[in-house]
């Protein structure tokens, strides 16, 4: 098969069965049907860049694994 008939998000190097094809172009459906969520603005949180971006969460000084 051609790279050029993969669905969104599959992998270029993997072979795909017909369930995976079909997984996939379901889960790209879903995303383009779904609206955009749009979020209000973060009230008291930290500034700079996002803290868990690590998988820690730093305030005043300490810092926690999660």
């Amino acid at each position: 098969m051609e790279n050029d008939d993969l669905p969104p998000g599959a992998n270029p190097d993997v072979v795909l069965t017909p369930a995976a094809r079909r997984a996939l172009q379901e889960a790209a459906a879903r995303r383009a049907a779904a609206p955009p969520s749009v979020l209000p603005p973060e009230e008291g949180g930290p500034s700079g860049l996002e803290p868990t971006r690590y998988g820690d969460w730093e305030r005043k000084g300490l810092a926690s694994d999660f």
